[in-house]
């Protein structure tokens, strides 16, 4: 580099990557600006002095801050880049809906509109929920804007453009949707309140309500960084500096909204301020994060709590609690709550009902449906618990206490369990005992196979035992239930201390969701069809992807996003497994791309490796 003026210098706007530096603008001192192939890409070997300049800055920049008034809030980040981690999916769109499915609801939209798509219709043909209806219009206008187009209505040939720019993954097309959207006018200024209504907005579409809550303080924060002399605005220029200073760092526009929903927790730490307001603020900001699954873990446990509690005090009242004392007590209890568990347990894994009240009902707003299957795992642990208290104040307290008890004292006990027991076979040996232990058995394997150290084959095993690990083992284990809910019914009516069958509840707390189960399960029957279907091609790319084209049955009509149910006999006879359709509606064939992660889905790969070959 030739030696410069002292009074010379220049600004470089550049980002560093994992193999190189990429420069992305030069300004000389008076203010030139240098583009296009004379910008360079430098090297590994240039790194220590873009760093050693990095570091002299940071170091400054550090310097300079300290002789802030308190009360400021200190970020691990700045605080107008955090905030903007919120922003940054609000040109998330519904990537599985190709353009087959759009053009199919455009058709279907326009049937009485002469082919012109209403600007409030722009919702439903994209594919977004009616809750995305106020977002969608933004965008159609910031689309339409930058297009010229006037007039609240588009054809089949633009929406194709607006389609192609809200679909396009690149980081470039993105970040221009997101500016057209907040700078209305077109000015190059975006005001707070531009900045509040697109976050606002896109965490409604998004289903993010803590952000859309939390829009206020979002937008803030983006202008206490970018408009430290409070002029009222912001430029556009520095607003897209801000979001591409941490994009090596940041989260996609791509990624799960439940990771977003996490953001708000983890944005601010107070360099001042006493621990109790810091603890506050973090419990204020997890359970605004957590708030649907918090209520309904709570009136869980309450309800839990109830029943053990009332089945306790019962208990203690009664004659039963001369002999037993609180063991027996515990162990009714325990019992109380394995029903109401029991009963629980088969709701989450109803597909269809959850479906329908997440998309058809307003529940979706309150309850975290989404979480069933983690709430399935949850009421699992809490029945394993549940029969871990109630088997040992059994086998450890009140067994042997009906064992030790004297004559008199055991007087009122023999209506109960007859003659005094000498041993633990007087109990093992009756229906009572064998339900329990065969229960505890299936249910000990069920979940053992269930945990991720056998479904996912984390787990090393002796060749002979490899077939206790994987999906399979899982699949198959897990079946089991309908046994031990067979044997929970009889139990629960061979009770020892409870005569009157309407007292004997284990049916009742059963009931309704087997029925709710079994109806589910018929009901996938009856909207199903069991067709063999001719492989017409088999691919296997790299990446562990097996892509299969099916022969199309007769008749058979799908829509984009939907997906089938496959089955292969030569690895499973009764394994089904969903795949979704990747082939377009008006194809002649129904195309799939399987994955290649599981042991199913391995010997899958098997199969039709032997064929491609």
């Amino acid at each position: 580099m030739a030696a410069a003026p002292a009074d010379d210098y220049a600004e470089i706007t550049h980002s560093v990557r994992e193999d190189s530096v990429v420069v992305h603008s030069v300004k000389a001192g008076g203010g030139e600006q240098v583009e296009g192939p004379e910008l360079p890409r430098l090297a590994r070997n240039d790194w220590p002095k873009i760093r050693q300049v990095a570091e002299e800055l940071k170091h400054l920049a550090s310097f300079t801050r300290r002789h802030q008034p308190l009360g400021v809030l200190g970020r691990t980040k700045s605080a107008g880049t955090q905030a903007l981690m919120g922003l940054k999916f609000i040109s998330k769109t519904n990537s599985s809906a190709a353009w087959a499915g759009v053009e199919e609801r455009f058709d279907e939209l326009t049937s009485t509109t002469n082919g012109l798509l209403p600007r409030s219709l722009f919702y439903r043909c994209i594919g977004m929920g009616w809750n995305s209806e106020e977002f969608a219009v933004q965008l159609f206008d910031a689309l339409a804007r930058r297009r010229n187009i006037l007039g609240y209505s588009i054809t089949k040939v633009q929406l194709k453009e607006f389609w192609d720019q809200i679909s396009d993954q690149n980081f470039d097309s993105r970040l221009q949707t997101f500016f057209d959207m907040v700078d209305k006018d077109a000015d190059g200024r975006i005001t707070e309140d531009e900045v509040k209504e697109i976050i606002s907005s896109s965490a409604s579409a998004n289903k993010l309500w803590n952000i859309q809550m939390q829009a206020d303080e979002y937008a803030r924060l983006i202008m206490e960084e970018l408009d430290p002399d409070e002029c009222g605005y912001i430029m556009v220029e520095n607003l897209e500096m801000l979001l591409l200073q941490d994009l090596s760092q940041s989260i996609g526009w791509f990624d799960e909204s439940q990771n977003l929903s996490k953001m708000p927790s983890k944005k601010f730490k107070l360099i001042q301020g006493h621990v109790l307001k810091r603890w506050y603020r973090d419990f204020k900001n997890f359970l605004l994060d957590n708030w649907q699954r918090f209520w309904v873990m709570a009136l869980w446990i309450g309800v839990m709590a109830a029943l053990f509690a009332y089945k306790y005090v019962q208990l203690k009242n009664k004659a039963v609690f001369g002999v037993m004392g609180h063991c027996v007590c515990m162990a009714k209890g325990a019992a109380e709550t394995l029903k109401l568990n029991m009963a629980l347990i088969l709701l989450p894994v109803c597909r269809n009902t959850i479906t329908w009240l997440r998309s058809k009902t307003r529940l979706g707003e309150a309850v975290p449906f989404d979480d069933n299957l983690n709430f399935h795992k949850v009421i699992a642990m809490a029945i394993s618990v549940g029969f871990g208290i109630h088997g040992i104040s059994h086998l450890a307290c009140i067994f042997p206490r009906l064992f030790n008890a004297s004559p008199e004292k055991y007087k009122p006990m023999e209506s109960f369990f007859g003659d005094q027991p000498k041993s633990y076979w007087h109990f093992l040996k009756g229906w009572e005992g064998i339900t329990w232990i065969v229960m505890v058995v299936l249910m000990a394997i069920a979940f053992t196979l269930a945990s991720s150290l056998f479904r996912r084959i984390r787990v090393n095993l002796p060749k002979l035992l490899n077939k206790l690990t994987g999906f399979i083992a899982f699949w198959y284990s897990h079946h089991l239930f309908i046994i031990v809910y067979t044997l929970l019914i009889v139990h629960g009516f061979k009770l020892y201390l409870t005569q009157d069958w309407y007292k004997k509840t284990t049916w009742m707390y059963l009931v309704v969701p087997i029925t709710f189960y079994v109806g589910e399960r018929l009901i996938r029957m009856y909207r199903s069809s069991i067709i063999a279907m001719k492989i017409l091609k088999a691919a296997i790319y790299p990446g562990a992807v097996l892509i299969l084209h099916l022969s199309k049955p007769e008749g058979f009509k799908y829509k984009s996003g939907q997906y089938i149910f496959l089955n292969c006999p030569a690895v499973s006879p009764f394994e089904w497994h969903p795949f979704h359709i990747t082939s377009a509606p008006m194809d002649d064939y129904i195309s799939v791309h399987i994955r290649i992660s599981g042991d199913w889905t391995k010997q899958l790969k098997v199969v039709f490796s032997e064929i491609v070959d």
